[in-house]
């Protein structure tokens, strides 16, 4: 598959991948809870020493965010609703 056919295929509306990106963001965030907390509770209390003082942690949840934010995510995530899309107008 070329890749124009490959880009047709999981072109999906600008409003609808916006939507996609705020539920991947969504799902990372519950998903890397502990680390969020770990990096919440370093911050606390604290203003531009967080900077450093809680680099270990803000490394640990960027690590864990990215694995649930990136591109083949959300590529997946623009399939899934292409499938989702097409079986909703064959019952149609």
């Amino acid at each position: 598959m070329g890749y124009l056919e490959e880009a047709r295929e999981n072109h999906v509306k600008k409003k609808v991948e916006e939507a996609l990106r705020s539920k991947m963001k969504q799902k990372a965030l519950k998903e890397c809870d502990f680390y969020c907390s770990k990096y919440a509770e370093c911050a606390r209390g604290r203003t531009f020493s967080v900077v450093w003082q809680c680099r270990k942690q803000a490394k640990e949840l960027n690590e864990c965010l990215h694995q649930f934010t990136n591109d083949s995510v959300l590529e997946e995530m623009k399939k899934a609703y292409m499938v989702e899309q097409e079986s909703k107008e064959m019952k149609q």
